[in-house]
């Protein structure tokens, strides 16, 4: 089983999120997650997969006829053959993304691949299994996504903007959580703070269903 990786879905649609939103893109979603997030959509991810070997996941990706594809969870990097899958994806000519919480060390992914890290805010339950090791491998073509809550969510993150001079290493997202979080409140704090970041919105939300999968 050393070529192999235990795969929830793959599928073909549009980037909802990060500095990519809108493209077309396959997403490869693991299987297994060690964290539980308040507020994850995703839970379908923490068992449900079946196994599947290299030439079957990469037949499957291109089979689906995009240069973008995003690797996601779950946690993708709880499984250690995610790293050669994304090489081996780069040197195919995809343009890969990486969706990964931020608790586990980003240090070793092929340094082609773009890497758009959480960094996890109180609200979410799981603020203490930050990785901050991860920062400094951060580049100015990675991104990192605070999912916001509420007010002290919001202040949370921009203290940690502050303190790890976030602007100046990639580009910092700030999402309102689905049902919670007002869309509008957050841009009016975004704003009148002049928050060096980029707002966004789970765009397939609004097309499809929210509780959809595989689009």
């Amino acid at each position: 089983m050393s070529d192999t990786l235990v795969i929830n879905e793959i599928y073909k649609s549009i980037q909802g999120e990060s500095s990519y939103v809108g493209l077309p893109c396959v997403f490869v979603r693991l299987t297994a997650c060690d964290l539980r997030c308040a507020w994850c959509d995703t839970a379908y991810a923490f068992h449900e997969g079946s196994r599947m070997s290299f030439d079957e996941i990469v037949n499957r990706i291109c089979a689906l006829d995009c240069r973008l594809v995003e690797i996601t969870g779950g946690e993708p990097l709880l499984q250690p053959n995610v790293l050669p899958l994304m090489k081996c994806l780069c040197d195919l000519g995809k343009q890969v993304l990486i969706e990964t919480s931020g608790a586990h060390d980003i240090s070793r992914i092929d340094p082609r691949v773009i890497r758009i890290m959480d960094l996890k805010c109180p609200g979410s339950g799981e603020v203490e299994r930050n990785r901050y090791e991860n920062v400094q491998h951060l580049t100015r073509r990675d991104e990192v996504k605070f999912v916001i809550a509420d007010r002290a969510d919001y202040d949370w993150a921009k203290s940690k903007i502050l303190e790890y001079k976030l602007p100046s290493r990639c580009t910092v997202l700030f999402s309102p959580v689905w049902g919670k979080m007002d869309p509008q409140k957050l841009v009016e704090w975004m704003l009148s703070d002049r928050l060096p970041a980029r707002f966004q919105v789970q765009l397939h939300k609004y097309i499809w269903n929210p509780t959809q999968r595989g689009v």
